[in-house]
């Protein structure tokens, strides 16, 4: 009944994606989206532009197949930075395989997802016969940074293509369904203090020294668990899952190495998981920086959101695993923030689902090879079961 994709095409794929840099900041993606828009268009399809910028385009395909619910794929081509390269033990911007892993950046996030989406959409379009309704693959750009040209720029033009339910291919690792997602809070945590030359400053006068105890005590929230309030969570995996993430990004200050800082400041980078809220996080931000010298301002924030454990989008992708003999899926928190949350916020059932490998993507990204294949599959099931012909 199924319908396989040749692996050789599909690693292909998956390879071409991977060797275009795409890099967020700056994100630019019209490398890999013009290998996209080709494959797609020598598959047959019409794929469609919606560009904020021409340096980042946004794909979509739409499948029209008479009246019935309406399903999104939903995928992003930029990646994350490699960080250190000298890290990396594999080509960061090529395709290799080991030990039954595909290496190379974004593999993990998000290429392999995009690449199996595509191939999804590929084969649905060749079984018209067995659903109908609508089927939207949106490919978009801006998704690692949170930034305003990928899917918020498309769903401002495209409402759209909102749908009535939304599969991210993000992965929340371990080939797990992700129904929650943590919420983000991005802040700027300044101290100030006197200025000076430093040897006469006093323990504890210096605006650096100020902001590092702040950042120490910030540091110790990565300890707490918070009660969850979803009970069908099941966090074995992802313990961390359960708790917030107190990260700082970027710090700076002061002009010279012998001069005293007068003011300090540092980027952090918070993750709410559900059960801790903005307003939470800011009251326990307010206790440690209550001292006149210490101030914090938002700089980008949401709250933690989650679909329905029982909605039908989620009860397909378990379904359909399970078809492929995927046994053993939780359904867990995604730690990262995906472009899921911005249907959720509109009230559209999405569920993350994808072969990313670990929690999150770093050095060596990577999925596994029979995962990245089972999504495939995986994902045009769980189409099929939405959108079937009962």
């Amino acid at each position: 009944m199924n319908r396989p994709t040749s692996e050789t095409a599909a690693i292909a794929l998956l390879r071409a994606l991977v060797q275009q840099d795409s890099i967020n900041p700056p994100g630019v993606t019209k490398g890999v989206a013009g290998v996209a828009l080709d494959w797609l268009r020598t598959a047959g399809f019409a794929p469609e532009v919606v560009s904020a910028h021409p340096d980042k385009p946004n794909i979509v395909v739409a499948l029209d197949n008479g009246p019935g619910p309406h399903l999104v794929f939903n995928a992003h081509l930029d990646t994350i930075s490699p960080g250190e390269p000298s890290a990396w033990t594999r080509p960061i911007h090529d395709l290799t395989e080991g030990g039954g892993r595909l290496y190379g950046l974004g593999t993990g996030n998000m290429k392999a997802a995009a690449a199996a989406m595509m191939l999804a959409t590929l084969n649905l379009s060749a079984r018209r016969d067995d659903w109908t309704g609508r089927l939207s693959l949106t490919l978009v750009a801006d998704e690692c940074v949170f930034g305003p040209d990928g899917a918020a720029f498309l769903l401002d033009q495209r409402p759209d293509l909102l749908g009535d339910m939304l599969i991210c291919g993000e992965g929340p690792g371990h080939m797990h369904l992700a129904i929650a997602e943590k919420g983000l809070m991005w802040v700027k945590l300044t101290a100030t203090g006197p200025a000076g030359q430093s040897m006469l400053s006093t323990v504890g006068s210096t605006a650096t020294t100020r902001l590092a105890v702040a950042i120490t005590a910030l540091d110790e929230i990565n300890r707490r668990a918070v009660p969850c309030p979803l009970a069908v969570l099941d966090h074995t995996d992802n313990t961390a899952g359960l708790r917030p993430s107190v990260n700082v990004g970027r710090i700076g200050g002061g002009t010279f190495i012998s001069q005293a800082a007068s003011s300090a400041w540092a980027e952090i980078d918070i993750r709410l998981p559900p059960g801790l809220s903005i307003k939470d996080m800011s009251v326990l931000l307010d206790s440690i920086c209550q001292p006149d010298y210490l101030a914090w301002e938002i700089i980008k924030a949401w709250d933690a959101n989650w679909s329905d454990p029982d909605c039908n989008v989620a009860s397909a992708i378990l379904h359909a695993a399970r078809e492929v003999g995927r046994d053993g899926i939780r359904m867990v928190t995604r730690l990262p923030a995906s472009d899921a949350s911005r249907w959720r916020k509109c009230g559209i059932s999405s569920v993350c689902f994808g072969p990313q490998a670990e929690l999150a993507s770093g050095v060596d990204d990577h999925v596994y090879r029979q995962d990245f294949l089972d999504c495939i599959q995986i994902y045009e099931n769980a189409a099929l079961e939405i959108l079937g012909i009962s």
